[in-house]
């Protein structure tokens, strides 16, 4: 089927790198994810502007894009810190006190899961489940898993990344 192009929203040369995530694949819908991975990687978030374009471009609802931006933990709709902790809250973690790693790292850093500080250090989230219940309570520090995490424990790895202006 052929598929009308649709024009890129900017002139920003990352669309580019997004274009051709979607050619490779044919514009075709099975494209969904992988685009939405470039284009979280090439702008580090996916906001409204990227996900009509998406939606549009692979001929799809953006109801069904937003669906799959949403349901996935990796994907994120607003600009993220220059850090970022995400604390796992499934019921292994939770059982295990990631409430208590949690309300640490909210007074820590002075904000709520979700949130990002107002100097755009860091960026709190929490997740339903990562996936390391063996490590429970775990939590994501840039990407890097951390587990049986005390609150103390994990306020001590995002110290460093806090203003000490606050």
């Amino acid at each position: 089927m052929q598929r009308d192009r649709v024009a890129l929203p900017s002139d920003d040369k990352r669309w580019r790198i997004v274009q051709g995530t979607m050619r490779r694949h044919g514009y075709e819908p099975d494209a969904l994810i992988e685009t939405l991975h470039t284009v979280q990687e090439a702008f580090g978030y996916l906001d409204e502007v990227a996900l009509r374009y998406v939606a549009a471009s692979l001929q799809i609802p953006l109801s069904r894009v937003f669906g799959v931006a949403t349901f996935y933990n990796y994907f994120m709709l607003k600009p993220q810190g220059e850090h970022s902790c995400v604390v796992c809250l499934g019921t292994a973690c939770y059982i295990k006190g990631a409430a208590g790693v949690l309300e640490a790292l909210e007074g820590a850093t002075g904000i709520k899961a979700g949130q990002t500080t107002p100097d755009k250090k860091v960026s709190l989230l929490s997740a339903r489940c990562l996936g390391a219940c063996g490590l429970a309570p775990a939590a994501i520090f840039d990407g890097e898993v951390a587990g049986m995490l005390s609150p103390e424990a994990a306020v001590r790895r995002v110290s460093e990344w806090i203003d000490d202006e606050r």
